[in-house]
Formats: C-alpha cells, structure tokens, sequence
C-alpha cells in the first residue's frame, strides 16, 4: 500500500526566507526541510568546514608530506564503486600536482583497484600481498579501510604503512593503522557525519597542501589548485547517495558550478558527451543517474580501472574512448539487470510478499555484479528489507540488500551474526545498502533469521511506503520554468528533490515500449504531458498523482513533463 501525504510547510520561515529575496517556491520548499535562514543556503567554499576539525587529517598530513620528501612510493587501494573511483581520482590528481610542486622530490603515486569478483570488498590480506608486488612504502585506502583489521596487519608484517581514509560506519575496535581518518570513528568531532569515501580523500588533501605549504614545500610556485577537483567530489557525493548536509551541500554546488562553466576533468566531459547531457545544464540528476551509473557498471560487470582512468587522465581523444567503452559496459549491465528482473518477478510471483517483513531472493543464473541494483528495484516495488543473492566463491552466495526507512540494514545484520554466530562469512554497510557473503547451504537460515529481526525491529506501519510530497502546486508554478529553476538547485539524500500531488483529468494514455505510460493529464485550462515509467496499468479517468516537474529535451526543445511517482483513483468532480 502506498500513502500520498504532504509536508508540513512552516510558514513563518517560508515568509522569512522570501522576505531575503529567494524566490518564493524555493523560500517554500526549503523552508519544508529545514531551513530557517539565508545563511543556511550559502554554498561558498569559505563556508566549507575546515580540514583541521576532521580526526586524523592533520596526522594524515604529517605522514603523506614526510614521505613525499623522503621520495617514496604510495599507493592507493581504490573500491570498485563511483565513490571509490572518483576518490581515487582526487587522490591521484591532488597527489601527482604536488609531488611536482615539492621541489626534486622523486616521490611516486599509484593506484591499484582490486577485481571485486576475485577479492571482494575492502583491504585484505590477499589484496595487500597482490599491492606488495608493487614494492610501496605506503598503502592509502580510499573508500574502504575502516574494517581491515587483517589487512592492515598483513601491511604491517610486510613493512608496509597504511593511511586509512573512509567513511563506512566502523567496528567496536579499529585497524592497527598508522593513521585513520574517517568522521565517523570514536572520537572525532567532525560536524558532518555523511562526507562521502571522495569527500574524505578531498579533506586529507587539503590538509596536506596546508602542511607543504608551512614547509616551504612549494617554493615560489602557486600551490596546487584543489578547488578544481570538486567536480570529482561532487559526483562520489551524489553518486554514492549520501546526505547533503550542508557540508556536502556546499562540495556538491561547487563541482556543479565548475561543470556549468566547462571547467571539468576531461573524462567527465567525455561522459556527458556520450550521454548526450548538456554540460550547460549539469545537475544532480546528471550525476546520479547519468554519469554515477556508467562509472559504477565498469566495477559491475568488468573493471573499475577503467573509471579510473576516464576520471584521472588528461587526454582528451583517450577519455572519449573510455567514455564510450564505460557507455557499452552500461547497457550491457542494463540487458543484464533486465533479464535478473524478470526471474526475480516469477520468484516473487510464489510469495505473498504482504505477508512478510523482508525479501530474500537467489538464482544460480544471477550476476553478482548486479544483484544490488536488482534489491533496489525489488526495495521500491514492495516496500521491503531486501536482499538479492548471487553465487559467488565456491559454495559461498554474495548478498546485496536495500533497505525501508526505519531500518538500518547494517545494524539489522549484526543483530543476525550476534545470534547466529557463524552465520555470516562477511558483512558490512550503511543504514540503506550492506553486503553480506554466507555459505550456499545457510541461504534458508539467513532468510529466517532476517525476517525474524526485521520483524523485531520494524514497525508494522513502516512496511506500507509513504510518498512524502511538498503539496499542490499554484497553477503559475506548474511551468518549463519552475521545472529549469528547481533542476539548478542542489538536491539529494537527506534533501529530497521536490515532489508535488495533486488531483488530474486523463484525457488521453498509451503504453510506450510495453512498460511506460504515458498520459495527457488536465486541471483546469491547462494541460500537461506525464509519464510512469516502468508502469504499464491503465489510468481511472481522474487521479491523485504524486509527481515531479521535469524540462524533458526532445529535438532540441524543451518542455515541461510530469513525471509521475504514483497515482491513485480521484473523486469525480
């Protein structure tokens, strides 16, 4: 079952807020999520927090400027998603810029991205052997660290150091690394919580130009421009569904304005040109929807190495090649998630999904490179804890689970392991997504087990999905022009892109591609062209929708589309 409800609005920030000047939509709906006053929307970088409040990233400093002159080898171990990849793209732009200002340093940088099939997630024993044929002096993790306890050990037997830069929620005890910087450890008193893997990474570095700075590192010269990296920032942020807090808010503005200006990494110019986006236009959309996926299919399906080098280097004709090759990776990952939907919806066929608190869905023939795209889809069709299996090392499944609000996955599989003990061979994650590997044999114990503390944990008003709107829209507002104004404005997890409701007449429907609808809607005078995509059932002659305003481009002009969430039968008029 799903509920359309609205927003509360407080009206006194709301005038407030229009009062300074913001338009009086915007002054609306940011008032609806909690902004109170002007000062809050200001996305400059002099109100970025300092690096010096973030445990860690001074000793960070410390350690990467020592080594840099002392001209040894680094090198960071990336993860295989778009957070990952874009981390280590700032890691590698930031560090090679300044290795080449710091006078004859001979200081080398690389990375290295381990095959997810073959070593799984996160710095382990086998990972840091395969780096130690590289000879570093210093390990640097990027996206991944907090949990390697027995990586980190293998490091250190090896005579290799490690600097632990993530942001995954971290266990009771942490790694015996030289130096760990992730806002969320014990201790840290960082006011933002939700920096992204990307957004640490950027943090460290601009801890580490401030110490070669204060060491005379760069001489004469300029010191490296950092500001021009934060539209690698921008899409690990968004890409990697994190909360746009006001920190990240700020990161996220920032790299948008650069890409508007064209003043972007070639590879991210590559991307938008095999899209087919407006670079002009760019969006948090664009990021995470557009250029977030074509990244993330690379660790997918084949390797992210190739994302990598899309994002690290600077040869325009090259990035363009990748680009394309990343676009052809995407599709084929589409074909593939296609085909894993249709068997997931003939198992769901046999289950009385109502009945249960949780989902639990394996198939021998399933991609384990897509089983959480897949839990995703299952996650927003059945408003369900969900979890979708695929076989992984011999006699082991790989799980990949979304969650509901009101669950925190992650937490919800410690509860598992705490009373299963020897249940789950590895997990890990965040309050919405986690992973997790157990034995093939143990696939119907972790279904009960998951359901009984989900049940536990979940209240049964939680299960059905509630479709928070921000209300009807004055019919002035429903216009190509308010859809252009919302799209420039930074939205995200934890800051919802506007949704409206309303009450339309159909007046006219089709089905595009057998899985779209398309609607000619009216209220009023006025008429309006939607679309529910993936959503094939014919419409009542009035309905209640839950919709987004969107500038949809066809032949080069623009027009304003509603695009439709939900809908419900309407009173007649």
């Amino acid at each position: 079952m799903t509920r359309i409800v609205t927003r509360r609005i407080p009206t006194r920030a709301s005038l407030m807020l229009e009062q300074t000047g913001l338009h009086p939509l915007l002054a609306r709906l940011y008032a609806a999520r909690g902004i109170v006053a002007r000062e809050e929307m200001d996305t400059s970088l002099t109100s970025l927090l300092p690096p010096d409040q973030l445990l860690g990233a001074q000793d960070a400093a410390v350690l990467l400027a020592d080594a840099i002159a002392a001209g040894k080898k680094l090198l960071i171990v990336a993860d295989y998603d778009c957070d990952g990849a874009t981390a280590c793209a700032v890691g590698l732009r930031a560090l090679r810029s300044m290795i080449g200002k710091s006078g004859k340093s001979r200081a080398q940088v690389d990375y290295l991205v381990p095959n997810r099939f073959e070593f799984g997630y996160g710095l382990s024993p086998e990972i840091v052997r395969l780096a130690a044929n590289r000879q570093p002096d210093l390990l640097i993790t990027v996206d991944n660290g907090i949990a390697s306890h027995e990586g980190v050990a293998e490091a250190r037997r090896l005579g290799i150091a490690t600097l632990i830069t993530d942001h995954h929620l971290p266990a009771e005890t942490l790694p015996d690394a030289e130096v760990i910087v992730n806002p969320n450890q014990p201790g840290c008193r960082f006011p933002s919580k939700a920096l992204a893997g990307v957004g640490v990474m950027f943090y460290v570095m601009l801890a580490l130009r401030a110490e070669l700075r204060r060491r005379g590192a760069f001489g004469e010269q300029p010191a490296p421009n950092l500001g021009a990296l934060l539209d690698l920032v921008a899409l690990g942020t968004v890409a990697d569904v994190v909360p746009l807090d006001r920190n990240n808010r700020i990161l996220v503005a920032q790299g948008l304005a650069r890409m508007r200006e064209g003043r972007l990494q070639p590879g991210l110019s590559a991307l938008f040109r095999v899209t087919g986006r407006s670079v002009e236009t760019a969006s948090t959309f664009d990021l995470g929807f557009t250029l977030g996926p074509r990244l993330n299919a690379a660790g997918r399906l084949a390797d992210m190495s190739l994302g990598i080098e899309c994002l690290s280097s600077d040869d325009v004709a090259r990035t363009l090649n990748i680009a394309q090759e990343l676009d052809a990776i995407n599709r084929e990952r589409r074909s593939i998630e296609a085909d894993m939907q249709d068997a997931a919806a003939l198992i769901l066929a046999d289950i009385d999904a109502g009945a249960r608190a949780s989902l639990t869905l394996f198939d021998p023939a399933w991609h384990q490179g897509v089983i959480g795209i897949v839990a995703g889809r299952v996650k927003e069709k059945l408003h369900r804890p969900t979890f979708v299996f695929a076989r992984g090392n011999p006699g082991e499944l790989k799980g990949s689970g979304r969650s509901i609000p009101g669950l925190h996955l992650r937490d919800a599989l410690d509860l598992v392991a705490k009373r299963h003990t020897a249940l789950l061979l590895r997990f890990g994650g965040h309050a919405a997504a986690a992973g997790l590997t157990l034995r093939e044999d143990d696939l119907s114990i972790f279904e009960a087990a998951f359901e009984e503390v989900v049940r536990q944990l979940v209240a049964p008003a939680d299960l059905n999905r509630t479709l928070e709107t921000d209300g009807a829209l004055e019919a002035g507002y429903l216009s190509l022009e308010s859809a252009r104004l919302l799209r420039a404005q930074i939205w995200g997890q934890g800051f919802p892109a506007p949704m409206f409701s309303d009450t339309f007449a159909v007046v006219g429907q089709r089905v595009l591609k057998d899985k779209h609808l398309k609607l000619k809607l009216t209220k009023g005078r006025s008429s309006f062209d939607a679309i529910q995509f993936n959503f094939a059932e014919a419409a009542p002659e009035r309905i209640h929708a839950a919709f987004r305003l969107d500038a949809n481009q066809f032949n080069g002009v623009e027009n304003l589309q509603l695009m439709i969430e939900h809908f419900e039968p309407a009173a007649s008029a």
